[in-house]
């Protein structure tokens, strides 16, 4: 007898098995990596000795660039700057970055993954990177604050439909 067409009903499915149809949306980090880092300390050995607390800077922007129809090349950039009263202590430029896979996903789906939680899953990496690059520079530590890249995303995302909403139909 051969088992040729049988239904499997011991995992509880019914009918035929696919035969290797991979339908099922999913997306995840295969990679991340530090693409560029620039530590600077311009008022070495002097700044060691400043005593007033520096203001911190911080920017951040995010990067997508799509390698093929499935991966594609997240960066998260941050630039630091800490300047006090009597100048710039230390400049921080972080490239870091992740590639991304997405399968089976709506565009909607791609770009809420690519531009709030593949960020959201690099930042922690990206921000020991910075700490350390930080204290290797002869400072304490800096650790950043965690950003809410999902909040973040859902604003711009309604201020640019709140932006299409109130352009004008024609003209009057």
């Amino acid at each position: 007898m051969s088992d040729e067409g049988n239904i499997i009903t011991d995992l509880g499915l019914e009918g035929p098995v696919p035969n290797g149809a991979d339908t099922l949306p999913s997306a995840g980090i295969i990679s991340q990596y530090i693409k560029d880092l620039s530590v600077e300390n311009p008022n070495a050995p002097e700044s060691f000795q400043w005593t007033d607390a520096p203001q911190i800077d911080v920017q951040f922007n995010i990067g997508a660039r799509q390698l093929s129809d499935e991966i594609s090349e997240i960066e998260l950039k941050i630039a630091l700057k800490s300047v006090a009263q009597q100048g710039t202590a230390f400049i921080v430029d972080l490239s870091y970055c992740g590639l991304v896979g997405m399968r089976n996903l709506d565009d909607a789906s791609k770009h809420a993954f690519t531009y709030a939680e593949a960020p959201r899953i690099l930042f922690p990496f990206a921000r020991h990177v910075i700490a350390e690059a930080v204290r290797d520079a002869g400072f304490p530590p800096l650790l950043l604050e965690p950003i809410d890249f999902n909040g973040i995303y859902l604003q711009q995302l309604a201020a640019q439909q709140g932006e299409g909403e109130a352009a004008p139909a024609g003209n009057a």
